[in-house]
């Protein structure tokens, strides 16, 4: 009998063991679910400035509420100082002394007894000249904490810690000198813009999955905190601001802004004007100022103001006119390429450096010509969709912007040129294969930088990262990529995407399989390269025989031109891709071979006529695909 009772009494000890486990097993589960979840801190700013133009210097208080949305608990947050960089000694004086070659907006170089002397700008700044950012008066939700400035970045130990799902409120006041312009920020520049204010405010640095971006600015880019910007700026009354966000008090104002028929209400014997922005979800505020600027304003589609905003110079009045409608044009083409501008203004400001994107305005030069504000005002705009909206770290995944940025910026040029040309990333490939050429090529997964030399970093980002997208095109098909851009945009936007976003977004829409895509052509240095190796005579029929030379597996077009003029084309599947593209050109017939598996290098096929009917054969007549060597990619029938 005792024998009878004890089995039951063990089997419920055993299920009781398992039901407890499985709810610790849940849990787990339940919190690796939750770690996983996508989740982004926010920064929302309040900051009031007083600008002394005429010392340029300026101090301000700001009060800073930030929400932890993540599951750890912060002890300590960090602050971008980046007007630190403009001063002797520092990081980016240091990487201007020593890198090969260095930007010449940095580095005067002349010739001293036949020989290169090189001058670096930021070396030789004197105290008035220097740019700087100085903390004082530190409190969280009004308690002390203790602040260390190291450089461009500041490290706060938190008075408590911010627990995860809290907020906490920072307050502090900033003292700041704008430094001579030598990059981006600055003050009478060579165009004589009084004020770039760009990087000109303590920022929040961007806590992610990744952990604390604590990156030194030394020359290169940004990643920012969504958030929300109320900013009063408090400046003499002659100058004339533009910049991020909406001005809220346009008839105390006046410069262009006001409603029309009202009139400017100034308060009496003012010598100074506060002007009042608000900027909704974005992660940065810019601003410029001049007494000389004139200001336009555009409607462009969806009710989007234009703003343009420039010297009153003679000599280039009509330029900033003439470009004011291609802007119109542009946006409605970046609405229709990528997705729609999500805010409702967006200024062009003549800032007299390069040209720079930021949020809801861009700084470029002013003095050139229509072509060349053009050209540099459509790449500033399109990065509004991808590094204002979609705000991929830059510093990591540089190619992401500035790539994506310059693939659409191709696009729209052609699609607005008077003579359209049927491939229009032609010189991307060119000047991707020099690169390559050159030995100095460099994994797109190397930190901005950490380049050992500008152009390289400048090729890989720009030129390799646009030809990411448009040999994307080559692998799925122009219309997959279309849907693929715009899915990713839609997706994406206000979220910060990793590499791996925009390859599962194109595997989505497309259906193949792409990882090997991602890792070959953004974490390695392989090269794509491709041959006919023999042509050969079997009767009635030809045998082609292919093979794959650079360590880059790709699916193959090929197209046979016959004597007699009419056209063939071949298409081989790549394995790992488990994909077939749909036919390009309808209009040319189409045979799908057997698909080429990567640990094959050799790959051979028949064509169903004699060798002396075949005029030539061409791997890839697109051009779309990134082989670099082409003498090898063409078979001729002399």
């Amino acid at each position: 009998m005792e024998g009878h009772n004890i089995l039951p009494f063990f089997i419920l000890i055993q299920m009781r063991k398992f039901f407890l486990l499985s709810l610790v097993l849940l849990s787990v589960f339940s919190l690796v679910a939750q770690n996983t979840s996508y989740w982004q801190q926010q920064a929302d700013y309040k900051m009031e400035v007083f600008m002394d133009a005429k010392n340029f210097q300026y101090k301000g208080n700001q009060e800073l509420v930030y929400t932890n949305n993540s599951s750890d608990t912060l002890k300590k947050v960090f602050f971008h100082l980046y007007n630190n960089a403009f001063q002797p000694g520092s990081e980016m004086d240091l990487r201007s002394q020593n890198i090969k070659d260095a930007d010449a907006r940095m580095v005067k170089k002349t010739k001293v007894d036949g020989k290169e002397v090189r001058e670096n700008r930021i070396a030789n700044l004197k105290p008035n000249e220097i740019g700087y950012l100085k903390i004082s008066n530190f409190k969280q939700d009004g308690v002390e904490a203790k602040t260390k400035t190291i450089g461009t970045i500041l490290e706060v130990i938190l008075a408590k810690p911010i627990l995860p799902n809290s907020k906490t409120t920072f307050t502090l006041n900033f003292d700041g000198q704008v430094p001579v312009q030598i990059r981006r920020s600055g003050r009478n520049n060579s165009e004589g813009i009084a004020l770039s204010m760009a990087q000109w405010y303590p920022k929040m640095a961007e806590f992610d999955f990744e952990g604390w971006h604590t990156d030194a600015y030394i020359a290169r880019e940004f990643h920012g905190v969504w958030g929300n910007f109320d900013v009063k700026i408090t400046i003499d009354k002659d100058y004339v601001l533009g910049g991020t966000g909406y001005l809220q008090n346009t008839n105390q104002i006046g410069h262009g802004y006001q409603e029309k028929g009202l009139e400017v209400k100034y308060p009496k014997n003012t010598k100074n004007l506060t002007w009042h922005f608000i900027a909704p979800q974005v992660h940065d505020f810019t601003w410029a100022a001049d007494k000389e600027y004139l200001h336009d304003v555009v409607k462009g589609p969806n009710d989007v103001d234009l703003h343009f905003l420039y010297k009153n110079n003679p000599k280039i009045i009509d330029n900033w006119k003439n470009v004011q409608p291609l802007m119109v044009e542009a946006l409605r083409l970046l609405n229709k390429h990528v997705g729609d501008y999500p805010y409702k203004q967006y200024s062009f400001i003549q800032g007299g450096d390069g040209g720079m994107e930021y949020a809801m305005c861009t700084l470029i030069l002013g003095n050139g010509t229509l072509q060349g504000i053009y050209g540099t005002a459509l790449h500033e705009f399109g990065h509004s969709w991808f590094q204002h909206v979609l705000a991929s770290n830059e510093l990591k995944h540089a190619w992401m912007d500035e790539g994506f940025t310059t693939y659409v910026q191709n696009v729209v040029t052609n699609e607005m040129a008077a003579k359209k040309v049927e491939n229009p990333f032609k010189q991307n490939y060119i000047a991707y294969v020099d690169l390559v050429n050159s030995g100095k090529e460099q994994p797109q997964t190397t930190q901005a930088d950490r380049f050992d030399e500008n152009r390289p970093y400048s090729i890989s980002s720009y030129i390799k990262g646009s030809i990411f997208l448009s040999q994307l095109g080559y692998l799925i098909g122009q219309d997959n990529l279309a849907q693929t851009i715009k899915r990713y945009y839609h997706d994406f936007k206000f979220k910060h995407p990793t590499p791996n976003d925009i390859m599962r977004t194109a595997e989505r829409v497309s259906g193949a399989q792409l990882d090997w895509y991602l890792t070959e052509w953004t974490q390695t240095t392989n090269t794509i390269d491709y041959g006919i190796t023999a042509v050969k005579e079997d009767g009635e029929k030809t045998i082609v025989n292919l093979e794959r030379i650079g360590r880059m597996p790709m699916p193959i077009d090929l197209q046979v031109e016959y004597v007699d003029g009419t056209v063939e084309s071949f298409y081989i599947p790549l394995r790992m891709m488990y994909f077939e593209k749909a036919n390009p050109n309808l209009a040319i017939k189409r045979t799908v071979l057997s698909d080429w598996a990567w640990a094959n290098p050799k790959y051979e096929f028949s064509i169903g006529k004699p060798k002396n009917s075949i005029k030539k054969i061409t791997i890839d007549p697109s051009g779309l695909m990134a082989d670099v060597k082409l003498d090898n990619n063409v078979f001729e029938l002399k």
